[in-house]
């Protein structure tokens, strides 16, 4: 697996508390995923998350898809851990916001060790965040660790798809979205069988290249200026972060970069 060295913790947490984040949310909405709302019911329904389950996010950011499980599928409870604290105090804030303090607890931490009681979660949760964790196979098993005999692991992560990066198209992700690497769909289908799974999905959403499109011509035609208020107004700026939105549409038009979306049961 290819690897980006400077994409250590320090420096993805910093990601998170910047501008870089700032302008994910722009375009992406409060869920910072591929496919937003659609996408966390689409993961909801097909993990069969509902009411009265507990549940854990693994990089749950701002905790918005926390937010929407209890909400919109009646989830009892949920925990995230996150690694940014900046990310953590928006999250707690939203929720004190919308009354489900009670329902949402929050802890700043690695992914990869919670630090949380074992076999008491429902099910652990996570989306288009586990590309951020440099050891796949950790944080496969601590949500494995997690999870009730039985429970469910869902979540959907930034894969090299089956057409695969060339070595130049592989450092140039990496390197602009602070990935310390990235995992395919086969590679986690192994790693979840690995750690006792039942792997009950594994694929392509095909969300990724119109999602990217989407965003650049929302950018273009739209949102240009609110771009540029947080770039200081350099339009060399504003057009780099367009070209990288359609470069990275068409790597996942061609098969190389997708959003995998996986539901595993464990024993």
């Amino acid at each position: 697996m290819r690897t980006n060295p400077a994409a250590d913790a320090a420096t993805i947490r910093d990601v998170y508390d910047g501008v870089q984040a700032q302008l994910y949310e722009l375009f992406f909405g409060q869920q910072l995923h591929v496919g937003g709302y659609v996408s966390s019911i689409d993961l909801a329904q097909t993990a069969g998350i509902g009411a009265r389950q507990r549940g854990v996010e693994l990089c749950c950011g701002t905790g918005a898809s926390m937010r929407l499980l209890v909400r919109m599928r009646d989830v009892a409870s949920m925990t995230g851990v996150e690694l940014s604290r900046g990310q953590v105090e928006r999250g707690r804030r939203a929720v004190e916001r919308e009354a489900s303090s009670d329902r949402i607890t929050f802890v700043v931490g690695d992914a990869t060790a919670t630090g949380l009681p074992s076999a008491e979660a429902d099910f652990v949760w996570g989306e288009d965040a586990w590309c951020y964790v440099p050891d796949k196979a950790a944080i496969v098993g601590e949500a494995v660790r997690l999870t009730k005999p039985g429970g469910v692991i869902a979540f959907t992560d930034w894969v090299e798809g089956p057409s695969r990066l060339s070595d130049a198209e592989m450092e140039h992700v990496l390197a602009a979205m602070t990935f310390p690497n990235l995992q395919t769909i086969d590679g986690y289908r192994s790693l979840l069988a690995a750690h006792g799974c039942d792997v009950l999905g594994a694929e392509d959403t095909g969300r990724f290249g119109p999602s990217f499109r989407m965003c650049a011509d929302v950018i273009r035609s739209q949102f240009a200026f609110d771009v540029l208020e947080k770039v200081d107004f350099d339009t060399a700026v504003l057009d780099l972060v367009i070209d990288e939105l359609e470069g990275l549409s068409a790597l996942g038009v061609a098969g190389k970069l997708v959003q995998g979306r996986f539901v595993a049961r464990t024993r």
